[in-house]
């Protein structure tokens, strides 16, 4: 509320607590970072959510993805994305899980082997892939999307408009970091 009071008010997702932030700006095509953190050095679970203001515009979200720590039960790591229609009211969409190729970019503590589950708005499994060579790799390969890592899941999946639920886990309940993500394929 501090600078954007009432650009943010006007784009009706203002946040309903005082205490959370939100920033809006036009962004020039490119990848961008928002970082959270707790306030003080405090923890918890957050949410971190990009809109698209200005659908007419040339460009659009082509990734979006977060990092964080996979935990078991109900710490699992879990990615949103909702789905807009295009012209013919579906969109190709991969969503990938990272654990071990963020060792090799030097991440601690990376999941070792993570598995990925695509949920619908119902919370219907839709899809679901612990190693992404077990199948769709040509797909996948086509796309130059790949995983680093056999053991690291993906998938290739044709959604119509909707809200969706991507949940990380680590396999046979190991923990650790990884990074979960979707790419829209056109």
């Amino acid at each position: 509320k501090d600078t954007q009071q009432a650009e943010i008010q006007a784009s009706g997702l203002a946040p309903a607590d005082d205490r959370e932030s939100a920033i809006v700006r036009t962004l020039s095509p490119g990848a961008y970072t928002a970082i959270m953190r707790g306030k003080d050095g405090t923890g918890g679970i957050g949410l971190i959510e990009g809109y698209d203001l200005g659908p007419s515009a040339d460009s659009i979200f082509a990734n979006i993805s977060t990092r964080g720590f996979v935990g078991t039960g109900d710490n699992a790591m879990i990615g949103g994305l909702i789905v807009g229609g295009n012209g013919g009211g579906v969109n190709v969409v991969i969503a990938r899980a990272l654990g071990l190729s963020l060792s090799n970019a030097g991440v601690q503590q990376a999941l070792q082997d993570p598995t990925l589950e695509l949920r619908d708005q119902n919370g219907v499994l839709i899809d679901s892939n612990d190693n992404w060579k077990d199948r769709q790799q040509a797909l996948i390969e086509r796309q130059n999307l790949a995983p680093a890592d056999d053991r690291e899941p993906a998938l290739l999946d044709v959604l119509p408009a909707g809200a969706y639920t991507a949940i990380v886990r680590g396999k046979n309940d190991a923990t650790g970091v990884a990074l979960v993500e979707f790419y829209n394929i056109r």
